[in-house]
């Protein structure tokens, strides 16, 4: 026994030796490292080889001699686990298998990833606050890393979006609804989502992903059909229009009636919902008058009104899959349409054709000669029966009415303007109104003339024509015209002719107003003079009269009237009574000196009348004198004149009382007409 264990350890020794053997067969290693040296070292026996075997992991190892080598670049999301079979042989036989494994370690070196770039979600407008709109699973995002945790964020792309919509949690990325929506002023929003594997953003190593969202808001039946004008509106309410219409009594209108403020017409409320509106007539009419249309909404007349009438039609319109509708009023007035007479919107209308045009040729617009020539009447009573109005040229052979549309009815050979008077009738009422055609003629080859009612020269007018008179734009046919009566007669001159003559009777005022003030200058000139003059000399009017200081001297005698000639008067004779001046002299006595007596001696018709008595009074502190004229009874009113001092030029010449001595006073210094009188 002891020799046998003595032998053992060299016995195991021995087979040690011939067998293969590693120090290790278990490694770690992080992914994305690259080993470059060996991994493991084989212990092989001589006369042995060692081999990878076929169930290592593929192109994972290699064999250099007796190292193991790591071959490629370990990747956690590709294999956690590399393994490699070594077999040591001896020539072709098997002596020993190992077995080498590595276990590959997981770093942060993914992003997460979201399983979309842009959604798309369409969110009704009437959802309700606080609702999920898109749940958790349909957002989150997938980190391939082991054991991330990812954190999730919203940013707001459309201004104002992050207002109305969050995120349930940081962790939790389900879309919540935070207010209410509003289809008219938020139609699609836009929402950027983030995901970050780490918690805080400047973490190392750390990566994000992001997705767009695009909420789409869907518009909700949430208002009725609105009739269109509205009378009030917003983007949420509308007070309906009401329409209102006329129909001639005795007739059937054939076409859909004209009504005010338009046609009956409704929409949606919902402008994203929009579904299409049917009409009816609820209430208004027991006989069946009126039909509407439950597509157009046009109104039409089923039969004719025998007597006036009002009716007050109640139509709905609702919503052709029947979830809402709403009602408006329709009045129609029938009324009698005897006396309605048509109106033309132009008093004159502008043509041009070129000359040797064929027979049916189309009359184009001066204004536009790209356009025909069309006249057009209204009814303004009746806008219904506007298509019963016919037109016809009553006075020129040259031109036909072709509808609304001048047209040539004889080849024109004569350039010029010719004029023709078109008729339009209602051939409902009766009614007539006329208007003027005015054509020129031109060369084929000139350029199209542009024709105005206030610019250029007046053309010759064609031959073997009338020129009818323009209608009175200003003017509108009256009622009680018979039917068949001219309604151009009242319209005399047109805007031109009245321009013309309002010129000349301008020009016509002023030079009378020129003649009046020469005239006025020449006939009381002289008066404003003195007038004036005197004017001037108030202030220096005083009591004194130096020329006087006899206080003996005799009283003087009444002055004589002054003459209206310019001759110097001679000295008085014999006592005489004055004579009165004539009126046709009156405005020579006017621009002259006052009369030497007041007006009750102008006035009494007889020299005995009146008798003028002239006193003086000095007295001590008053300078001057006081002449009186006493009447019939002495102890009538009397005058007082106050004879002033005169001026230092009648000084030296004593004769002359004032200024126009020569035509009031004599020689001997009398007083004559130039008395001042107080």
């Amino acid at each position: 026994m002891g020799a046998w264990a003595l032998l053992l350890p060299l016995l195991v020794a021995t087979a040690r030796a011939q067998v293969c053997a590693v120090s290790n067969n278990i490694f770690e290693v992080q992914e994305n490292t690259i080993q470059s040296g060996p991994l493991a070292h084989v212990d092989v026996p001589t006369g042995q080889q060692v081999t990878l075997g076929s169930s290592s992991t593929p192109f994972a190892f290699r064999i250099q001699g007796t190292e193991l080598f790591l071959n490629v670049t370990p990747d956690y999301e590709e294999n956690t686990l590399l393994e490699a079979h070594l077999e040591c042989k001896s020539g072709n036989t098997v002596v020993t298998q190992l077995r080498v494994i590595v276990f590959v370690l997981d770093v942060n070196d993914n992003p997460p990833k979201f399983p979309f770039e842009l959604r798309v979600e369409d969110v009704p407008e009437d959802s309700k606050v606080n609702t999920t709109v898109i749940p958790e699973t349909e957002l989150e995002a997938q980190d391939p890393d082991k054991g991330d945790v990812l954190f999730y964020t919203l940013q707001e792309v459309t201004p104002g979006a992050g207002s109305f919509f969050s995120l349930l949690g940081t962790n939790l990325p389900a879309l919540r609804l935070d207010r209410p929506l509003d289809f008219y002023k938020w139609q699609s929003m836009s929402l950027l989502l983030l995901v970050r594997d780490t918690q805080e953003e400047n973490a190392q190593p750390s990566h994000t992903a992001t997705a767009t969202l695009v909420l789409d808001v869907r518009p909700a039946d949430l208002r009725p059909p609105w009739f269109l004008p509205c009378a009030y509106s917003d983007l949420y309410v509308c007070i309906n229009a009401e329409y209102q219409g006329a129909v001639p009594t005795g007739h059937r209108l054939p076409a859909p009636l004209i009504l005010h403020p338009g046609p009956i017409y409704a929409v949606d409320g919902d402008r994203g919902v929009n579904q299409r509106v049917l009409y009816s007539i609820v209430t208004g009419q027991d006989d069946g008058t009126f039909a509407i249309g439950a597509d157009s909404g046009n109104l039409t007349m089923t039969r004719s009104v025998p007597s006036p009438k009002t009716f007050t039609l109640l139509v709905k319109g609702e919503q052709s899959d029947g979830a809402r509708y709403s009602v408006t009023w329709v009045t129609i007035e029938a009324r009698s349409a005897t006396g309605s007479v048509p109106q033309f919107l132009q008093s004159r209308y502008y043509g041009t054709v070129a000359r040797n045009s064929a027979v049916g040729v189309e009359v184009r617009n001066a204004a536009s000669p790209s356009l025909p020539l069309r006249v057009w009447a209204q009814d303004p009573d009746f806008p219904d029966l506007n298509s019963a109005i016919t037109y016809r040229i009553t006075n020129n052979t040259n031109f036909r009415m072709d509808g609304e549309i001048v047209r040539t009815a004889a080849q024109l050979t004569q350039e010029g303007v010719s004029y023709a008077e078109v008729e339009a009738m209602n051939t409902v009422t009766a009614g007539t109104a006329r208007s003027v055609l005015e054509i020129q003629v031109l060369e084929p080859q000139g350029p199209p003339p542009t024709a105005s009612p206030s610019g250029g020269s007046t053309p010759t007018p064609e031959p073997g024509t009338s020129q009818p008179l323009a209608p009175d734009p200003s003017r509108t046919p009256q009622p009680s015209a018979g039917p068949t009566e001219s309604q151009a007669e009242d319209r005399r001159f047109s805007a031109v002719d009245m321009a013309a003559l309002g010129g000349v009777l301008g020009a016509l005022l002023l030079l009378a107003l020129i003649a009046l003030v020469i005239l006025g200058h020449k006939q009381f000139g002289r008066r404003l003079k003195c007038c004036s003059g005197k004017a001037l000399d108030h202030q220096a009017l005083t009591f004194d009269n130096q020329a006087f200081s006899d206080p003996h001297e005799a009283n003087w005698a009444p002055a004589p009237r002054a003459s209206p000639g310019p001759t110097r008067a001679g000295p008085p004779e014999s006592p005489k009574p004055p004579e009165p001046a004539p009126q046709e002299a009156s405005g020579s006595a006017a621009a002259g000196p006052a009369p030497g007596a007041p007006e009750a001696a102008r006035d009494g018709g007889s020299p005995a009348a009146v008798r003028s008595i002239l006193t003086k009074e000095r007295r001590p502190d008053e300078g001057g004198y006081k002449a009186v004229w006493f009447g019939e009874d002495i102890g009538a009113e009397a005058d007082v004149v106050v004879l002033n001092a005169p001026a230092p030029d009648a000084a030296r010449a004593p004769d002359s009382g004032s200024e126009h001595s020569g035509d009031g006073d004599d020689e001997d210094g009398e007083p004559g007409g130039s008395s001042t009188y107080v």
